[in-house]
């Protein structure tokens, strides 16, 4: 191919934030949807914003007399630069009287795979990993009750978080299919129990990509589990296209979050590639394993058009990555069965026989329903599918990997060589050109109108 211009993109996050340049052919008409360029946040402007929080008084009012602060942190899966403002915040429980040493720091990955520890470290700040007492939630051990919200869920905690006088948390607002978005009271999944986090995946209706949850069930779920665990105070920080932290509030998140979400939603807003030939989705900076790249970076590529070409970029530096309720690659045997039984331990003898009651009346009812004509004909009613796609996924790998990736993957083919996947974009477009070219530079964030 001759190449036109460098596409640069900005690759591996959290293992280098490095930009990586991709030769981009003369015949290829290319548009990026990159978000505005915003001012990173100053210390004194940090600062500014733990002293002024919304709603309620400031961290070294509210931890006066504390002895035992606990500070929940998102894991790598998220991209939140922790570190920007741990010095200053640990500088006001100083001056409440708390020392670092008494302050403990949680990360909470939930069902998520455990990242390496330098590169946890790498998150919250090495000066703060070394004075706190710094831990990683592991979700299926040193986890304690707590009780039942009214959604029946059973609440499960990591134990370091009820043995706390006082409970925080700092995390960013991005978009999920869960609750729409992440933040707020959602910062609780991270540090519950696997069997607690795997029942609300399933008992909840998922809100969609940047859904509108404010009101669903599951996120009314969460508040409950977050006032349980006694949260009192929440740092929501958010990025820009480069991952730098260009906006902060902290306080009541009950107050501020619809606004924070708001927020996201307009920054990161970018057209769909409904008519696009080739659309390129970059992972980053969610690119951390293939698990994610699946979940969370090729939301415009499922977009596109039938017809498109579609190819995403990633470093995936912890090469397969793992979710513990949604296994992605290497499916563990008998997953489903065993997630199964782990969320029958949660109850009592009474709720599983009345669990075994519901679902045989449930299916009596279900097909009763099926002999019925009232029943046979809603059954032939069918909302329409989306076409699909013709063209498999093409998964760019930006640094070599330290073990060899399966592929495919969920309609994902990994490869190595840029020029081979332009090559096999150039024989799915047979030959046309010029192609219209859409590149959404930070996808992960991006929301398309």
């Amino acid at each position: 191919m001759t190449p036109s211009t460098q596409l640069q993109l900005r690759t591996a996050a959290w293992y280098g934030d490095s930009v990586v340049e991709l030769p981009i052919p003369a015949e290829w008409d290319v548009t990026t949807f990159r978000p505005p360029s915003t001012p990173t946040l100053s210390d004194e402007q940090i600062l500014d914003c733990l002293k002024h929080p919304v709603g309620q008084p400031p961290i070294t009012e509210l931890c006066k007399g504390k002895k035992r602060p606990l500070i929940m942190v998102d894991d790598l899966n998220r991209p939140t630069p922790t570190a920007r403002i741990m010095p200053l915040l640990l500088t006001q429980f100083e001056q409440a009287g708390i020392a670092p040493g008494s302050v403990t720091i949680l990360m909470g990955g939930g069902s998520h795979g455990a990242s390496t520890r330098e590169a946890s470290i790498h998150k919250v700040g090495a000066e703060a990993a070394a004075s706190c007492r710094f831990l990683v939630h592991q979700p299926s051990k040193n986890t304690v009750r707590v009780g039942k919200t009214s959604f029946g869920t059973p609440v499960h905690v990591n134990r370091e978080v009820m043995a706390a006088d006082f409970v925080m948390g700092i995390g960013g607002v991005y978009p999920n299919n869960t609750g729409g978005f992440g933040g707020g009271s959602k910062i609780v999944m991270g540090v519950l129990d696997l069997r607690v986090i795997s029942q609300l995946h399933r008992q909840h209706k998922g809100a969609g990509w940047a859904g509108d949850g404010f009101e669903s069930a599951f996120r009314k779920d969460l508040n409950e589990i977050a006032d349980m665990i006694g949260l009192r105070s929440l740092i929501s920080l958010h990025i820009g296209g480069d991952r730098e932290l260009v906006r902060m509030v902290c306080g009541d998140y009950r107050q501020y979050y619809p606004q924070e979400v708001t927020y996201a939603k307009e920054f990161f807003s970018a057209r769909k590639p409904d008519n696009a030939d080739v659309v390129i989705s970059n992972a980053f900076p969610n690119d951390l394993s293939l698990t994610f790249v699946h979940m969370k970076g090729v939301y415009p590529l499922r977009q596109a058009a039938s017809s498109a070409s579609r190819i995403v970029v990633a470093a995936c530096s912890e090469g397969e990555g793992f979710h513990g309720v949604y296994p992605i690659v290497r499916m563990p045997k008998f997953h489903e069965q065993r997630d199964r039984l782990r969320r029958i331990t949660l109850m009592t003898p009474a709720e599983i026989v009345g669990k075994i009651a519901g679902k045989i009346t449930g299916k009596l009812g279900s097909a009763s329903a099926k002999r019925s004509p009232a029943g046979l004909a809603h059954a032939s009613v069918q909302s329409p599918t989306p076409a699909k796609p013709k063209n498999p996924i093409w998964l760019y790998l930006t640094r070599k990997p330290v073990r060899k990736m399966p592929s495919p993957v969920r309609g994902i083919r990994v490869m190595e060589s840029w020029s081979e996947i332009v090559g096999q974009i150039q024989k799915e477009q047979g030959g046309r050109s010029p192609l219209r070219v859409f590149v959404y530079p930070c996808a992960p964030l991006q929301i398309l109108n």
